[in-house]
């Protein structure tokens, strides 16, 4: 989708998203590997990126830093956490505004 390609090859590329929530732990291509092709496309790399993620592992999150993510969090498990991960994003996007 974001790269307007496949199915959505008709789609006007130049309409992105905001941000987009990214999951590590994809079933057909790693989210690290999406990230990757994110942050190498000239339209793409400024986009907001934030992991939201099962993963804790410390390797994956200094690798999503590395590749230029804006924000990673695990995904929450109760409400308080929620909570707080949305107004993270919250700010995140109205700071980007």
């Amino acid at each position: 989708y974001l790269l307007a390609t496949g199915r959505y090859k008709d789609r006007d590329p130049v309409v992105t998203p905001l941000l987009v929530l990214l999951d590590l732990k994809l079933p057909k291509i790693s989210g690290l590997e999406v990230l990757k092709r994110i942050r190498s496309h000239p339209r793409l790399k400024g986009l907001i990126v934030i992991v939201l993620t099962s993963s804790d592992e410390e390797s994956d999150k200094i690798e999503a830093e590395r590749l230029g993510i804006n924000f990673y969090s695990c995904k929450p498990v109760d409400y308080d956490e929620f909570l707080a991960f949305a107004r993270r994003v919250n700010a995140l996007v109205s700071h980007a505004r």
